[in-house]
């Protein structure tokens, strides 16, 4: 196994303060996740102590707001940041972009008091949270979800089941989207539920191909309780916000699955210099550099596309086919990439001895999550030649 920490990627970054940002990141990346990485995916054991670490850093609401905690970086450089996490490890990666999608409506849509009164432990206070739009019949068609919430005296009640959920059953709190009213997306209204909610239970984790460190899990809720000042927005504004938060995700997705890629380049390139066959590194043969010129082309392609969304995103511009476009490049890349790696690694790759197996495991799960590459090639089209007509 390659121990030796990669070459920090080089990086065009706005200000000094974004740049001494990255290089604390990369300082606890490789001190406290990297070492880590593999064993403790294995066993399957989630790193909260990490995102404790992470929260008293200032590194879990960077996109945000100061004023209630956050570190007002562009996403440029938030980005950024996700990328160097995840090619330290994917868990940890994704589990910072999720946890920023489940603040994203309560810090756009929230209004002062709610925002005073949450966003401060949701961003710095050590909370972690999720993000419930999918269910058991409602994934990739959101807008027909079936979990309700029904008006009781000065509050709602939820009732409902909710899948594929990152951190379901870990969480301290979860933006839930529920069906307040009429069929569609405009009968849909969100919610900020609290964790340790009477009635909310998580069912046993997934067992899935990759990421195992991140419990993925249903969560149903049985008739919980939570007061109208926990509604976000206003009633029937749900998918609204719920769009808004996906269009930053797949953001998200796509900074994650580049620093995947990178990672599995990284090993592959270690290894082929260091291994030699007819006496000469097998980074000597034609056939395997051109593998690697065309790995490292797809990564900074990716990179480029998802800075190039980001920064629209700073500058106030519509930014949603670029999203759409960069979790879908990004995220193929990133398959891609990590299959060639383990290619390039041979029997050897095909091991756990070697992380680019589990890195390949990992990349699939972003072709999927937060809108499969189908949808997101739906969305494309749909900026380019307007609906179907149907």
């Amino acid at each position: 196994m390659n121990d030796r920490a990669p070459q920090p990627v080089e990086r065009q970054l706005p200000t000094e303060e974004s740049r001494d940002l990255l290089a604390l990141v990369r300082e606890i990346a490789q001190r406290e996740i990297r070492p880590r990485a593999a064993e403790e995916e294995d066993a399957g054991r989630f790193p909260r102590e990490v995102f404790a670490l992470l929260s008293e850093s200032g590194l879990l609401g960077l996109p945000y707001d100061g004023e209630f905690g956050g570190g007002e970086q562009p996403y440029e450089v938030y980005l950024q940041v996700l990328e160097e996490l995840a090619a330290a490890r994917l868990t940890v990666g994704l589990g910072v972009s999720v946890h920023s999608l489940a603040c994203h409506g309560l810090a756009g849509y929230g209004t002062k008091e709610q925002q005073s009164a949450h966003l401060p432990a949701m961003l710095g206070g050590g909370l972690l949270g999720a993000y419930c739009l999918s269910e058991p019949a409602a994934g990739s068609d959101a807008a027909s979800l079936r979990t309700k919430a029904v008006r009781d005296g000065d509050g709602w009640v939820i009732t409902g089941t909710k899948a594929w959920i990152t951190h379901g059953g870990v969480a301290d709190f979860y933006t839930v989207l529920a069906r307040t009213g009429v069929e569609g997306p405009k009968g849909i209204t969100a919610f900020l539920v609290p964790g340790d909610a009477e009635g909310l239970t998580a069912a046993v984790p997934e067992k899935k191909m990759g990421l195992k460190g991140s419990p993925t899990a249903q969560l149903h809720f049985d008739g919980v309780r939570v007061p109208d000042s926990r509604r976000i927005g206003e009633e029937g504004q749900g998918f609204t916000i719920a769009l808004a938060a996906l269009d930053a995700g797949r953001l998200g997705i796509a900074a994650c699955a580049i620093g995947v890629a990178q990672a599995a380049l990284d090993e592959a390139l270690a290894y082929a210099l260091d291994r030699k066959q007819f006496g000469h590194p097998i980074a000597d043969f034609q056939g395997l550099r051109f593998m690697l010129a065309d790995m490292a082309t797809k990564i900074e392609a990716g990179r480029a596309l998802y800075l190039a969304a980001a920064r629209l995103r700073d500058a106030g511009k519509p930014f949603s086919r670029q999203a759409a476009m960069a979790k879908l490049f990004c995220t193929d890349a990133a398959m891609a990439v990590t299959t060639d790696a383990v290619q390039v690694l041979g029997g050897y790759g095909y091991t756990a001895d070697f992380p680019v197996e589990r890195l390949m495991r990992e990349a699939k799960v972003l072709q999927i999550v937060e809108g499969t590459n189908q949808i997101q090639r739906m969305v494309i089209a749909r900026h380019l030649a307007g609906p179907e007509s149907r």
